[in-house]
């Protein structure tokens, strides 16, 4: 971080915040868009609206309701809501008023109050109102997702004060996140959800505030938005120049290379490619060499977290530290960084990657201090030796890191016998890879092929996306394909990543089971941290207490989106921190007139 930025976020931390309303909120100090400003940077205001596009989904749903954990949501169903505050996507830390027409931090960081504008509006006409705001956090926190709760862990209470003035009172005066956090609370029309289960998968179109409505359903098969005629926030500066599209319908497709046929064939309109190698190989089709197919590759500057292969503690195979180092010694990065993916993936060396929040170096000063109280619990490497994963030549003959993985095993009671890795009882070490989809298959075939090298009988199982989104709610899995995000403020997220508590509920994204008193207490320390220098501090320590306990496998990230589309777009030529802001893109009428009338359209 900049020297004047971090400056600018450690006087925020250190003085109270004004105790009077205001336009937005930044963890940076003050917001980079002044008071009066007209619209997002990355938005073209005279964008025009119109146009239908075609999107293509993996897999299939069975729900509108993205807020619970029964039932697979369909894709972007949130764009149906609106939140308090609006993110300005290329703006670090930062939230404009959006269905808020203003917001206040009490001096004393104990309670945060929203005002809502007088024009919000849901869908069916009827005003957004306070009761609406109270309905929405108190529904969300008993019936909603687990990670509602931990979100939301510090709120004491939520008053409707007055018709459209909420306030949320904290617990303490620690978390300085919160308002932002709650800043991105969906309001839900508390009059459309009476007499509905609000627990239970949604058949019906729901209503909202947002820019888009549900038109059309089949489920498992496709969904149709449709834009709202006269959106309240059209003309806000949080709402002008996207959402430009009429319409946007989404077709589900099984397998990923069926919904790369149906964008070569005209019947897709846009995809980004996360495919390394379709991106090197499968681009030379007639209608990108016509140009009526573009590609680009759009650089990112976010934080990008763990992808990874997660191994569950909860089940025995992977209780033992040394057997979780031993999965990491035996995954040759750079064989398939070389042979897979073309060179165009960096190894993930850290929880926090890509930001400020990654570890480095020899583990000294205030992070030392936050850890010594647990020195004799925790692994002594953290202490002792700055983590590195383990590098092979690339020539797929990663004899050194099998010797490792050996000794590992065979400290942690492992042997080899008549070809099979076995326990003291003799039993096999076996366990299942779980992939949501089948292109991971070229990554978890290799890797199984090398775990039974040393005799381990380990099985790829790859299910459809809503088989495999039910296994992860009910942690049912040995080693899977996971991710977890990050973002450029952390927050109460992190207690829903790691916490112990957070680990023994169904639908926790503590996947691993992580369950550590040093990193219960280093989560406190993030969420409670006064000054920006603390939450990096803990960030830090945080990070090589998680690495160094070896409960992943970790993969890869790219610095740049890839995206394809038929040349029927227009976008803003500003580059923006995220790579993409699709919200902000409309449909060229004449580019689309052409394009649309050579693919038969």
């Amino acid at each position: 971080m900049r020297l004047a930025a971090w400056l600018a976020a450690a006087a925020l931390f250190a003085t109270p915040a004004l105790a009077e309303p205001t336009y937005g909120l930044s963890l940076l100090g003050k917001p980079q868009l002044p008071a009066d400003f007209s619209h997002f940077p990355d938005a073209n205001p005279d964008a025009p609206k119109g146009g239908v596009v075609a999107l293509a989904a993996i897999g299939s749903f069975d729900s509108l309701n993205p807020f619970v954990i029964r039932g697979s949501p369909a894709g972007s169903i949130m764009r149906v809501w609106d939140t308090l505050l609006a993110d300005n996507v290329d703006e670090p830390s930062a939230m404009y008023a959006h269905l808020a027409q203003s917001v206040d931090v009490a001096a004393d960081h104990k309670s945060v109050t929203f005002v809502l504008r007088p024009e919000a509006k849901f869908s069916d006409g009827t005003p957004v109102l306070a009761s609406d705001v109270v309905w929405s956090f108190d529904t969300l926190r008993e019936k909603g997702r687990p990670f509602y709760r931990s979100y939301w862990a510090d709120v004491s209470d939520v008053q409707a004060t007055a018709e459209r003035t909420v306030t949320f009172h904290f617990k303490t005066d620690q978390n300085h996140e919160l308002p932002m956090i709650l800043g991105q609370l969906p309001v839900l029309p508390e009059h459309w959800w009476k007499g509905r289960d609000f627990s239970a998968p949604l058949s019906d179109a729901p209503v909202g505030s947002g820019p888009y409505t549900v038109s059309a359903i089949s489920m498992g098969s496709s969904i149709t938005y449709k834009r709202v005629a006269n959106w309240w926030a059209e003309n806000l500066p949080t709402g002008r120049g996207l959402n430009n599209f009429d319409t946007l319908r989404y077709e589900y497709f099984r397998d990923p290379t069926v919904a790369f046929e149906a964008f070569k064939a005209g019947q897709v309109d846009f995809r980004t490619e996360n495919s390394a190698k379709n991106w090197a190989t499968s681009y030379d089709f007639p209608a990108l060499e016509k140009g009526l197919v573009k590609k680009e590759s759009l650089p990112q500057h976010l934080p990008t977290g763990m992808q990874a292969f997660a191994m569950n503690t909860r089940r025995g195979v992977f209780s033992d530290r040394r057997v979780r180092q031993a999965m990491n010694e035996l995954f040759d990065f750079q064989w398939m960084n070389k042979n897979l993916f073309y060179g165009q993936y960096t190894r993930t060396n850290s929880y926090f990657s890509n930001s400020e929040y990654a570890s480095f170096g020899v583990l000294q000063g205030a992070e030392l201090a936050l850890l010594e109280p647990f020195r004799a619990k925790l692994p002594p490497e953290v202490f002792s030796t700055p983590f590195t994963l383990p590098v092979t030549d690339g020539s797929g003959n990663n004899r050194e890191g099998v010797r490792r993985a050996y000794d590992l095993l065979k400290d942690a009671g492992w042997t080899v016998k008549d070809r099979k890795l076995v326990n003291a009882a003799g039993q096999q070490m076996s366990f299942e890879i779980l992939l949501p989809d089948a292109a991971f298959e070229r990554v978890g075939l290799p890797y199984a092929q090398w775990l039974g090298r040393l005799g381990i009988d380990a099985r790829i199982r790859t299910v459809d996306a809503a088989q495999f989104q039910k296994r992860m709610d009910d942690v049912d899995f040995d080693m899977a394909e996971a991710s977890v995000g990050e973002s450029e403020s952390l927050g109460n997220e992190q207690v829903d990543f790691w916490n112990c508590d957070s680990g023994k509920q169904k639908g926790t994204q503590n996947l691993s089971g992580v369950c550590d008193p040093a990193v219960d207490s280093l989560v406190n320390g993030i969420v409670g941290a006064k000054t920006h220098g603390d939450m990096v501090t803990a960030a830090h320590a945080l990070d090589r207490v998680l690495l160094w306990g070896w409960y992943m496998v970790p993969q890869w990230y790219l610095r740049e989106v890839h995206v394809a589309y038929w040349n029927r777009f227009g976008h803003p030529d500003k580059p923006v921190r995220t790579g993409l802001d699709f919200a902000a893109w409309w449909v060229d009428p004449a580019l689309a007139k052409t394009t649309d009338a050579a693919r038969g359209h």
